[in-house]
């Protein structure tokens, strides 16, 4: 099964990817993401944050600004409506 999906995938390659977008953008379409803000929180939102190294940092930085290169992110304004905490 998963090898006729790679070679369907490989043969229509043109239709979710480029050289410029190899994730396969599609321009035009948007998904909404609701974040649960509200009391209660969710269970993973619980517990302490947890740190990490600078390199660990340096990497994630470098993969989010390579996913809004290739337009799968991007950076929105604050709506006003939820409040962000930032810590």
């Amino acid at each position: 099964m998963k090898e006729n999906l790679i070679v369907i995938l490989s043969q229509y390659r043109e239709a979710y990817s480029s050289d410029n977008e190899p994730l396969g953008a599609i321009k035009g379409h948007e998904v909404d993401i609701m974040l649960n803000v509200e009391i209660p929180y969710p269970s993973l939102l619980r517990g302490p944050a947890y740190s990490y190294r600078a390199r660990a940092r340096e990497a994630l930085e470098a993969y989010l600004n390579e996913l809004m290169k290739l337009g799968v992110l991007r950076t929105v304004e604050h709506n006003g409506e939820v409040e962000v905490a930032n810590t």
